[in-house]
C-alpha cells in the first residue's frame, strides 16, 4: 500500500499571504493544484484587526470572528467570492487595508451540500472524504445529541460556534476527550463539562454535543468544522514541552507541514498560527511569525538576542526552537492541529526535504 494518498496536498488546503489596496481584489493560490475553497480564514497581519471566517454552506456575505464570541455578521465587502483557484475579497481592513499585509488559509470540502441523517439531529453538510474534512451545520435542540459529519472516519478536530448568538467557539481535540473542551477565542486551560460533547468522543459517522447554549441550544443555528486525519497530509495530536531554549520536542507528522496551530491545552497561553508562507528569513526554517487566533492583534516575530527562533517545518515533522510558555514550558501540554505541504513519503515512494 502507497505511504499517502494524497500526492499534492494543495488540492485540499492552500495558503496565501497579499498586499492590501484599500479597494475590492482576487487571492490566487500558488500551490500545485489549482483550488477552490470552501473555507477561507483570513487576518491582517500588520494592524491591529479581527480574523475573518466564512464557507461555502452559508455563503460569502456570512462570516465569523475566530478571536471573538459574536454572532454571525453580514457584510458585501468582505470575502466576496470563492475562486476556482483562490477566492476574492472586498475594501474592509481585514482584507484588504491599503499598506498592510494579509494572510489568509483555505481548505476544500465538498462543493456542494447534502442532508445527513446519521445523528440523532439532522444535519447539512459540504464533505471532502478524501482529506478528511467538513463543513456541517445544524438547529439545537437543546438535549445532548449527535450529529452526523459526513467524513466516514473519526474527527480528531471538531470546532463549533454558534450562528445567532453570542457565544465563544468550542474546540473538541480527541487528546483532550469529549468530557473537556477548548475555546479558539479564549487563551484558556481545558476545562470540563460534560455540557459541551455530552462526555463522548467522536465516532466514524457523528460527533457528540450537550445541550450548552455553545454547542446546541433550542431552536440556535450551528456551523462545525471538522477534520479527520490522513497520513501524509493531516495530524492532530498531542507533544509535551521540555523548556529547553533552543532543543525543544520534535513532532513526527509523516509530512512536512504547511499550516500549523498550536495551542498548551494545560495551562492559559495563546492559541499559535503558524505556516510556511511566513518568515523573518523568507520561506525558510525557523517559522518565527506568530498570528494568534483568540486575538485581533498584529504578527508577531519571536526571537532570541535577536536571533530568530521558533518552530523549524521538517520534512516529517516539527521541531519547537524555543523555551516560551506559549511552545514549551517544561511539562506544559500542546495540542497541535497540522496540514502538509507535501508528505514525507509519496505514493512512488519519492521522498521530500525540509526548507
Amino acid at each position: 500500500m502507497a505511504y499517502t494518498t494524497i500526492d499534492d496536498p494543495s488540492a485540499h488546503f492552500q495558503s496565501a499571504v497579499w498586499s492590501g489596496t484599500g479597494s475590492a481584489l482576487s487571492v490566487t493560490f500558488g500551490g500545485n493544484s489549482d483550488m477552490q475553497p470552501d473555507m477561507v480564514w483570513v487576518k491582517n497581519r500588520t494592524v491591529s484587526s479581527d480574523h475573518r471566517l466564512s464557507d461555502s454552506v452559508r455563503g460569502t456575505s456570512s462570516h465569523l470572528v475566530p478571536n471573538d464570541s459574536a454572532a454571525i455578521d453580514t457584510s458585501s465587502t468582505a470575502l466576496t467570492a470563492f475562486n476556482s483557484d483562490g477566492f476574492s475579497v472586498g475594501s474592509e481592513q481585514s482584507y484588504s487595508k491599503s499598506g498592510s499585509s494579509h494572510v489568509g488559509w483555505g481548505w476544500k470540502a465538498g462543493g456542494s451540500t447534502s442532508t445527513n441523517t446519521a445523528g440523532s439531529l439532522d444535519s447539512t453538510t459540504s464533505v471532502n472524504t478524501t482529506a478528511g474534512f467538513s463543513i456541517v451545520t445544524w438547529t439545537g435542540n437543546g438535549s445532548a445529541e449527535t450529529i452526523g459529519h459526513g467524513l466516514g472516519s473519526i474527527p480528531k478536530t471538531v470546532i463549533v460556534k454558534r450562528l445567532n448568538a453570542v457565544e465563544h467557539w468550542q474546540v473538541y481535540h480527541a487528546n483532550v476527550g469529549g468530557t473537556k473542551y477548548l475555546q479558539l477565542s479564549t487563551n484558556d486551560a481545558e476545562a470540563t463539562a460534560s455540557s459541551r460533547w455530552a462526555n463522548s468522543a467522536s465516532t466514524a459517522n457523528v460527533f457528540y454535543v450537550g445541550g450548552h447554549a455553545s454547542t446546541n441550544a433550542d431552536g440556535s443555528t450551528y456551523v462545525a468544522y471538522c477534520w479527520a486525519e490522513k497520513k501524509g497530509y493531516s495530524k492532530f495530536g498531542i507533544y509535551t514541552g521540555n523548556g529547553a531554549a533552543s532543543d525543544g520536542p520534535m513532532t513526527y507528522l509523516g509530512f512536512r507541514p504547511s499550516y500549523l496551530i498550536i495551542k498548551t491545552n494545560s495551562h492559559a497561553d495563546d492559541w499559535r498560527l503558524l505556516d510556511d508562507k511566513r518568515s523573518s528569513t523568507g520561506p525558510s526554517n525557523p517559522i518565527d511569525k506568530h498570528l494568534y487566533a483568540h486575538t485581533s492583534g498584529t504578527e508577531a516575530a519571536s526571537s532570541t538576542n535577536s536571533v530568530p527562533d521558533g518552530v523549524d517545518f521538517l520534512s516529517n515533522g516539527f521541531k519547537i526552537r524555543q523555551a516560551t510558555n506559549g511552545l514549551n514550558r517544561s511539562g506544559g501540554t500542546y495540542i497541535y492541529m497540522a496540514w502538509a505541504a507535501s508528505p514525507f513519503v509519496n505514493s512512488n515512494g519519492i521522498p521530500t526535504t525540509a526548507f
